[in-house]
């Protein structure tokens, strides 16, 4: 379990460096009104596969915890909030389609708002960062 929640601590980390570059990507590429590119689908496909393996690796952790001492308020909250995170980031998808500047917009406002539900789900860890 040790290892696992290793994993999970150094994850986050990971998904804050790619998400800061796509970030200010998909924020340059917006005010520019720049032509989308396949890296910027990859950034944003990284960003999102990322999110997903965090999410594996704490629905194993949660699992784990929950059979051995039981459902503990906070990680239920960390939990939920994290899932919500991970179902914004997925509505990327809903935009493959759309023309550039719409594409860089709504990537920046999702990862905007991904950022903001992981530190709400962050804070509520008696541990915090």
């Amino acid at each position: 379990m040790e290892i696992l929640l290793t994993l999970h601590s150094w994850t986050r980390w990971l998904i804050v460096v790619i998400g800061v570059i796509a970030f200010v990507k998909f924020l340059i590429g917006w005010l520019r009104k720049s032509s989308f590119q396949p890296m910027d689908r990859g950034l944003m496909s990284g960003f999102v596969g990322l999110l997903d393996l965090q999410f594996l690796l704490g629905l194993i952790l949660f699992i784990w915890g929950w059979l051995d001492v039981g459902l503990v308020r906070f990680q239920a909250e960390h939990a939920f909030t994290m899932i919500l995170a991970v179902a914004l980031a997925h509505m990327s998808r809903r935009w493959r389609d759309a023309d550039d500047t719409t594409k860089f917009r709504s990537y920046a406002l999702i990862i905007l708002g991904v950022f903001i539900l992981v530190f709400a789900g962050i804070a509520v860890l008696p541990q915090g960062w």
